[in-house]
């Protein structure tokens, strides 16, 4: 059958600023096989342009059209929403580029969305004004609700802890776009032009990527070389489709699907979404 995967990246892919062994054999038979893939993250300070960079520099060459991230979801998600509006935003470049991209303009004064998302440039001064538009009637969206980023020199709080803060000074709660909601993974299934049934969602966190991939019906692949570990996998009332410890023990499930490129599936509507699980 066809089968078209869905791949977080730190944990999966790298830890900090080094490959996981393996990784770029999978990525080369996927490429070789043309087999649809893409990288689906929670980080939206990169650009498209910037991830593709870090995987160059890791050894392993994609192009921008196998990059969606979350702040790309979100900026989608304002546009359907509210066409052309605008946005005070917290974050960095990868949130503003996708904003502007999808017709959003910043705004300081009386924006629609108060939207938050990773980075270091956070000043109180910034929240304060954040919460001040809140109090006022901007509506407070969340790229994504980790509550912290791995980075090389150790964790650091993520874009869940802003919009946790804001939350609790705003009494308001926030709209994630992120992983594990069901709009950022139909979004990435639809740009890979496949039914449901035919995603295969691989991370290494239970909470978004595995929870996320069994909201919307998809088989689910936990790696353990990242956040989750064997021993605490029994803890979770939900469990994946299958565990492994690395993405090279993938490649002969690569190695057995039929070379694509594959005919488009055009869809009115999916008949495999009409059961999905909206609560664990």
């Amino acid at each position: 059958m066809r089968r078209g995967y869905l791949i977080d990246m730190d944990g999966v892919i790298y830890r900090g600023g080094e490959l996981i062994p393996g990784a770029e054999k999978f990525f080369a038979l996927l490429q070789e096989r043309d087999i649809p893939f893409l990288l689906l993250t929670n980080n939206s300070q990169r650009t498209r342009r910037d991830v593709v960079l870090k995987m160059d520099n890791l050894g392993i060459h994609l192009t921008e059209d196998h990059v969606f991230t979350c702040a790309i979801a979100t900026a989608r998600f304002l546009a359907s929403q509210k066409p052309g509006g605008s946005a005070y935003v917290i974050g960095e470049g990868g949130l503003l580029n996708a904003l502007h991209q999808n017709g959003y303009a910043i705004n300081e004064t009386n924006p629609d969305y108060v939207v938050i998302g990773e980075g270091r440039t956070l000043t109180f001064e910034m929240a304060e004004k954040a919460l001040q538009l809140i109090l006022k009637g901007a509506k407070l969206i969340a790229t994504n609700m980790d509550p912290n980023c791995p980075t090389d020199k150790g964790m650091r709080p993520g874009c869940g802890a802003i919009v946790a803060m804001l939350e609790a000074a705003s009494g308001y709660k926030a709209f994630s776009v992120g992983k594990p909601n069901p709009i950022m993974m139909r979004m990435a299934r639809k740009q890979l032009n496949l039914r449901t049934n035919e995603v295969t969602m691989i991370g290494d966190t239970m909470e978004t990527d595995i929870l996320g991939g069994l909201q919307m019906g998809y088989r689910t692949v936990l790696v353990f070389s990242g956040s989750t570990l064997p021993d605490t996998l029994s803890r979770y009332p939900y469990q994946p489709t299958l565990a492994v410890n690395t993405l090279v023990d993938l490649i002969p499930e690569v190695e057995q699907l039929p070379d694509g490129p594959w005919e488009i599936f055009e869809e009115e509507n999916d008949p495999d979404e009409m059961q999905l699980v909206t609560t664990v």
